[in-house]
């Protein structure tokens, strides 16, 4: 996987690229992931990458000159995208596809954002991770790195950890305990400490579905609904009476209030023995 990120802050970019999965992946060679700084390919000794707009209005904009000198010396991997908010909205099923192929490239939009010319001849699309409004593409670049590489053979300790969580499977991802298995009074559900790997499964389908119908019923109704396999499993751990509407169809339920701390009183520090 090789992938050329295009900016005016590498600073910004290199010290969260170096960290974590993705800092150990570059190391080991199994993802390259360059930062070039268009400043470097400035005219002028002030190393200008920007003006100001064309018809005035505030703030400046990215000049095509460096953005068009930088991407033509390096001839990254295709497609290049500009980070920008009329592009795609960057998902889950985007990043897979990225990561399937042999590597892509990314052009970071800063200050008013980037001539025309360069959205219309020289990438090849656009991509947004929001409707929201960030300062640059730098932080989007993150997002959109760390996505796809995480889900290259190798980057991660345990490939299945990538099958196995929020979206993968078009639902939410099922809760995670670890120990203590009594913690202030919190118990972890007697289920996952039963050795029945069968019924376990079961329970993080049901707990991924209910999941998801409480806080994203969208991605339910995407998939077509609720199968009768999903209603049996949410019957099956006592969570289908409140899934279904008027006409069996899937509806979210209440979500229980937030209770933040110093809202509402912890269970004991130290839960006597009955």
């Amino acid at each position: 996987m090789n992938i050329h990120v295009f900016t005016v802050l590498p600073q910004i970019l290199e010290p969260a690229l170096d960290g974590g999965l993705l800092g150990r992946a570059r190391q080991e060679g199994i993802v390259s992931v360059v930062v070039h700084d268009l400043r470097d390919h400035a005219l002028d000794r002030h190393r200008s990458v920007d003006d100001s707009p064309f018809g005035g209005g505030p703030g400046m904009v990215l000049g095509p000159e460096p953005i068009f000198r930088a991407v033509e010396a390096v001839a990254p991997p295709r497609p290049l995208f500009l980070l920008g908010p009329g592009g795609r909205r960057f998902d889950q099923a985007l990043a897979v596809e990225l990561s399937a192929g042999g590597g892509f490239s990314l052009l970071c939009g800063r200050y008013e954002g980037v001539d025309e010319r360069v959205r219309e001849h020289l990438v090849d699309d656009e991509l947004s991770i929001g409707d929201y409004v960030l300062a640059g593409g730098e932080a989007a670049a993150f997002v959109v790195v760390e996505a796809v590489t995480r889900l290259v053979p190798g980057v991660m300790g345990n490939d299945a950890s990538a099958t196995d969580e929020s979206f993968a499977s078009g639902l939410l991802e099922y809760p995670h305990y670890t120990r203590p298995a009594d913690f202030r009074g919190w118990k972890v559900p007697d289920v996952l400490r039963s050795g029945d790997h069968g019924r376990v499964a079961r329970w993080r389908r049901a707990w991924a579905l209910r999941r998801t119908l409480d806080r994203r019923p969208d991605l339910v109704a995407e998939r077509g609904g609720l199968t009768a396999d999903d209603r049996c499993v949410l019957e099956e751990f006592g969570s289908a009476s409140d899934t279904e509407g008027a006409g069996g169809t899937p509806t979210a339920a209440p979500s229980p209030p937030v209770a933040y701390p110093g809202s509402a009183p912890f269970p004991p520090q130290e839960p006597t023995a009955p």
